[in-house]
């Protein structure tokens, strides 16, 4: 009697560890996500690093163009011209020459020979947790969000950086729960409705 309990309780015990493992395991099956525009930086840090090597007035665009601000080579390195960087500056000035940074007036001047290099980098990891067969059935799904940002403007005159500016966020941290209480029914409705 006692080996058949002794066996059943083994048993027991070994169904117990093989649910808990094939949950465990569940959780593991949920997607992730990477988010990655491919620049020569890997991290904020580097970004602003790089951003700090450009002397307005001293650095060229050689040297620009080896520090990474090069469209032709980099990926996700957008080339302003005149008439666009023009436009952005007329719109971030309402017409008024005077609240432009002093550097900026030549390119006010129509015909110069300004242009504009301008990267905008976004790294985020997107990682779903929680119950893997509430978010396989659409019921709850839930995300963690985070990494940064770095967005940078180099205005050039003539092959010489004139001004600079950057903004960003060097760390970008959200949460994101979806909640549908009729699960993979949730959008059935308006699919019906539609056909």
């Amino acid at each position: 009697m006692r080996t058949k309990s002794a066996f059943l309780g083994a048993l027991y015990r070994s169904c117990v560890l093989a649910i808990s493992l094939a949950l465990a395991a569940c959780a593991s099956l949920l997607p992730n996500g990477k988010q990655e525009t491919k620049t020569p930086w890997n991290s904020y840090a580097e970004a602003l690093e790089m951003f700090g090597k450009i002397v307005p007035g001293k650095t060229s665009l050689a040297e620009l163009k080896i520090l990474g601000f090069d469209p032709d080579t980099t990926p996700n390195v957008a080339l302003l011209g005149h008439a666009d960087l023009l436009r952005r500056l007329v719109a971030a000035s309402s017409f008024d020459i005077s609240v432009l940074d002093p550097a900026l007036h030549v390119c006010a001047i129509p015909r110069q020979t300004c242009f504009a290099f301008e990267i905008e980098q976004t790294q985020t990891d997107r990682k779903r947790f929680g119950n893997f067969w509430l978010d396989f059935l659409n019921f709850d799904r839930k995300t963690d969000v985070s990494g940064w940002q770095f967005d940078a403007l180099v205005v050039l005159n003539k092959n010489l950086v004139i001004y600079k500016m950057w903004s960003g966020k060097p760390s970008i941290h959200s949460f994101e729960n979806e909640h549908s209480p009729l699960g993979p029914l949730q959008g059935l409705g308006a699919s019906v409705i539609h056909r």
